[in-house]
């Protein structure tokens, strides 16, 4: 019981920061962004190819992989949501599907369909109260909790995060305010697009990557985001660990592969019962 929670933890940290790229366009622009596992698979590519083809260490590759995917976020931006910015969330919606496509058609012609595996030695796990604890556990737990404390610190306490915030709550006001919205957007999609290379490269410490990947994750990253409340960073957080955990737990008592069908029917009940999720708000149409 104590490992599949542990699994599950870690399963959850890795789709809470997807989850919160998909929560921060979803408060700022709007809609929620289908292009989130595209983006995720894209990431783990160029982490892949310069671990494995250009022979970076992790964290240098890493590193890079995030710079890059923070300027493919812009341009997707800059490209295609920029001219959609007025129309309504539905029209968002349809072309972020349209943006997921490409992306994932770009990695197959790049790369192929065959799967990769990041250039990392094996080391055995460790051994801890009767746990078993791989090493690319300790290092998703320890990357992710520290690309969270960074995020929850430019968000809550710098002028930057205090703009996304008043962009988020009331884009008019914001800008009577003063506060470039165009600015504030360009700073959501590059962290969007740092958040996603993270994870990608992270997935890919455990599995393989290929163009599918980021689908694999979609479903989970929804769960997550609408569990915890669209909108809510700290809700998007607990969602992913919430939805980890669950999912571990339950292969207990059904087959691993009907699995991801618990992150499907957690949506379903939630929409049913608080559309709002755990951390949302109401909203009052007027």
């Amino acid at each position: 019981m104590a490992q599949l929670i542990l699994n599950g933890l870690v399963t959850g940290a890795i789709v809470a920061l997807p989850a919160l790229a998909l929560t921060l366009t979803f408060a700022i622009l709007k809609f929620p962004n289908f292009a989130i596992g595209a983006m995720l698979t894209m990431g783990a590519y160029c982490g892949w190819m310069l671990n494995a083809l250009f022979g970076l260490s992790l964290p240098a590759a890493t590193a890079l992989a995030a710079g890059a995917m923070a300027i493919v976020a812009v341009a997707v931006d800059k490209l295609v949501f920029t001219h959609l910015r007025d129309r309504e969330g539905l029209t968002l919606l349809v072309a972020s599907m349209g943006v997921a496509f490409v992306l994932e058609n770009v990695c197959r012609f790049a790369f192929g369909n065959d799967a990769r595996n990041l250039d990392i030695a094996v080391a055995r796990p460790i051994r801890w109260h009767g746990l078993r604890v791989n090493h690319e556990q300790v290092i998703t737990g320890g990357a992710v909790v520290a690309c969270l404390l960074v995020l929850f610190v430019i968000v809550r306490f710098t002028p930057l995060g205090r703009a996304m915030r008043a962009v988020a709550d009331n884009p008019s006001l914001a800008a009577a305010r003063g506060i470039e919205r165009n600015v504030v957007v360009a700073v959501a999609w590059c962290l969007v697009g740092i958040l996603c290379a993270l994870a990608g490269t992270l997935i890919a410490l455990d599995r393989a990557i290929d163009p599918l990947m980021g689908w694999n994750y979609q479903i989970n990253v929804f769960a997550a985001a609408i569990l915890g409340g669209l909108g809510s960073l700290f809700g998007a957080v607990i969602g992913a660990l919430v939805i980890g955990v669950v999912e571990e737990l339950s292969t207990l008592v059904i087959p691993t592969n009907y699995r991801q069908a618990i992150a499907f029917a957690m949506i379903v009940i939630l929409l049913l019962l608080r559309p709002q999720g755990l951390f949302g708000k109401v909203a009052i149409r007027k």
